[in-house]
């Protein structure tokens, strides 16, 4: 066997037992790029192993993606398929995990008409209510892992061929995620625990809000009442432990929907909808994005802040320490999976119910009225740096230190 092969055995191994840690009896769904076959075949073998009742792959492919949104009529890319829909929601709420294979061409659909692209998103969301609920509910186990595809690959090394490209970034995702190390189960332990002790820390803190200062950015954020904050392994509905993310180096909560004011700098690209926005500002006022700029993509933002009324608000605030191996990689990923994981980042729309005591179980007007985001997209943007400052404003005034230059400054121990 070979070495690589070897390492995708073991990270196969990872997002089965860390990532959805499926169960003996349970389905699984894998959405994966047809470029990826070779890891889903392993995967698949390996579930099976475990006692999976079924794995169903949703396949993908860039090209007949990119088809689609330049050609077909746009009556088409404003109703997603309720046989697709009715296949989805029937698996999630039968019990099936849910494991995506991530790695998608950031430009892949630059040149096409924003708005085509916007409606196919919107439509997708709209359909796509339930079976979304099931997963930010923590309903079932989930969880996404990386492929380099070519196409991604040689964004992140243009200097390269496109062989070399797909090797470099195979390195980089076996050594992130844990891959690479001796004992890679043991090793997502150890981390999880290190994240288990930043977000009791911070669960215990309660924090009335959070005040943003780094270069482009002066940004204060209340936090809802009985917010709960959570990062690396959580457990399912069901009391089954595992991680959302492959790789996470993120504590993250619920921010109050009304509560934003200030302005916030990006720090590295977005890449939405298969477009790139690159170096631009969102200004927030009692909750909302009252303006925004953007050196490019600016177009594609516009659209990201019109889907919906809750676009234009925050659903979750994250903090990640700027020595995360992410961030210590040198590189930019154009990949929110791993790019999210490199830098402290909020994200625009719906927000993750279980950040809120009681919410998984709360009505939506409950939601609202406790300050929880609803909206159809759920978008991250990285907004940290080494010369990122944030404080915590405690419920008696008093201000505390939690981020000094872009690390924590806070002893968890």
């Amino acid at each position: 066997m070979t070495t690589h092969r070897k390492q995708l055995e073991k990270y196969a191994e990872v997002a089965l037992k860390k990532g959805v840690n499926i169960q003996s009896g349970q389905g699984l769904i894998i959405n994966a790029p047809i470029e990826a076959a070779d890891l889903v075949r392993i995967i698949t073998a390996k579930a099976y192993g475990k006692g999976a009742k079924n794995v169903h792959i949703e396949w993908s492919d860039e090209m007949i993606s990119y088809m689609k949104m330049k050609n077909a009529p746009m009556s088409i890319l404003e109703n997603f398929p309720k046989w697709k829909v009715d296949a989805l929601e029937g698996m999630v709420k039968d019990g099936y995990s849910l494991l995506t294979v991530y790695g998608p061409n950031p430009d892949l659909l630059k040149g096409i008409d924003s708005e085509r692209i916007a409606k196919a998103n919107k439509a997708s969301g709209e359909a796509l209510t339930t079976y979304r609920d099931y997963i930010m509910n923590d309903k079932v186990t989930w969880s996404i892992i990386a492929y380099p595809q070519a196409s991604w690959a040689e964004k992140v090394f243009p200097d390269d061929t496109t062989s070399n490209a797909q090797k470099k970034l195979w390195e980089q995702i076996f050594s992130i995620t844990r891959v690479d190390q001796h004992d890679p189960l043991k090793a997502w332990e150890e981390h999880n625990e290190t994240l288990r002790k930043a977000r009791e820390y911070l669960n215990t803190k309660q924090y009335k809000k959070l005040h943003y200062k780094g270069p482009g950015t002066d940004l204060t954020i209340d936090l809802v009442k009985d917010h709960i904050w959570h990062g690396g392994s959580t457990e399912s509905e069901k009391g089954v432990e595992f991680n959302p993310n492959m790789p996470t180096e993120e504590v993250f909560t619920m921010p109050h929907k009304n509560g934003v004011q200030g302005t916030v700098s990006s720090t590295k690209p977005l890449s939405y909808g298969g477009n790139l926005i690159e170096n631009f500002t969102l200004t927030f006022e009692n909750g909302i994005v009252v303006d925004y700029t953007a050196e490019s993509g600016k177009e594609t933002l516009k659209h990201l802040l019109e889907s919906d009324d809750g676009a234009k608000r925050l659903g979750e605030v994250a903090l990640v320490p700027d020595e995360s191996p992410i961030s210590q990689s040198g590189h930019i990923f154009f990949n929110t999976l791993y790019d999210e994981n490199a830098s402290c980042h909020l994200a625009l729309g719906k927000a993750y119910p279980t950040n809120v005591k009681g919410g998984s179980s709360m009505t939506k007007e409950q939601m609202d009225q406790q300050g929880v985001n609803d909206s159809l997209v759920h978008e991250d943007f990285m907004m940290g740096s080494s010369e990122l400052d944030i404080d915590g404003e405690t419920h008696e005034g008093e201000f505390e230190p939690v981020f000094r230059n872009g690390s924590w400054a806070i002893d968890f121990e």
